[in-house]
């Protein structure tokens, strides 16, 4: 009896050991984990406690702060060229409501010429033609219900949209609206400048800043000039305007020239 006594309390006290070890090692597995995840931050997230949306809309941010300087000074140069045909106001309203650069610039090259205000509307407009595939391209990264897929809609501009690129025919939707808050900060605030304080700047063209603006398209265009038909396009354009501009009335060559743009359009 004592042997067997003896033997019931060795398991016993066997058995205590054994499930104190199971725990001391569920207890170290737990702290090795707690302490990896401390180390490399949030599932899912960013080291310093960000979601996955938050940190690539930073990362956009980022992306998008070396084009600052070019939005500012071409925004202060269309202030500059606006103030005089409608105000300043009025061009500070129109760079937030309309906030595309081509087509405002158009737009106000033929008001400042005496062109109609439909000859400028139509200008912008098929001007800004070549959103149309940019946001088909877009729309399937977009998430939400019609309104909320607008409002992420509003934030394509061509910088942000080739930023937002992956290459394989998606869209980061995160970087593309994160790179344009910067870029419109730069546009509205460049305006406002220009607009207000043109007296001050004095001529664009004494200060180079009319030709950033072309330059920044061209730059752009450089990119497309590897595909057939956006080439066509952009030659047929060019032709366009240089047989229409010494006898058509005032922007008429740019509505005729931006039609150009439809070709493409098409063949894409």
């Amino acid at each position: 009896m004592c042997y067997n006594t003896a033997m019931n309390l060795m398991q016993v006290s066997n058995g205590t050991t054994l499930a104190e070890a199971d725990a001391d090692d569920v207890l170290a597995t737990a702290d090795e984990s707690a302490a990896r995840e401390a180390a490399s931050g949030p599932r899912g997230g960013a080291p310093d406690g960000r979601g996955p949306d938050e940190s690539r809309l930073v990362d956009g941010v980022k992306a998008g702060l070396p084009l600052v300087l070019p939005a500012l000074a071409i925004g202060m140069s269309f202030g500059v060229l606006a103030e005089p045909v409608m105000g300043a106001f009025a061009a500070i309203a129109m760079s937030v409501l309309v906030f595309a650069g081509a087509a405002q610039f158009a737009s106000v090259s033929i008001l400042a010429v005496g062109g109609s205000l439909a000859s400028a509307v139509s200008a912008g407009l098929l001007i800004n033609t070549r959103f149309l595939p940019m946001g088909l391209a877009v729309a399937p990264n977009l998430k939400g219900g019609p309104l909320r897929r607008a409002a992420e809609g509003q934030t394509m501009v061509d910088a942000s949209w080739a930023l937002a690129n992956r290459g394989d025919g998606t869209f980061d939707r995160q970087i593309m609206m994160g790179a344009t808050i910067p870029q419109g900060i730069a546009w509205w605030g460049g305006t406002a400048i220009g607009a207000l304080g043109g007296a001050l700047l004095g001529d664009p063209a004494t200060l180079g800043l009319d030709a950033l603006f072309p330059a920044f398209y061209l730059a752009l265009l450089a990119e497309e000039m590897s595909d057939r038909a956006m080439l066509s396009s952009a030659l047929l354009g060019a032709a366009i305007a240089l047989v229409l501009v010494p006898f058509a009335p005032p922007g008429i060559p740019v509505v005729a020239a931006s039609a150009a743009a439809l070709l493409g359009l098409r063949r894409t």
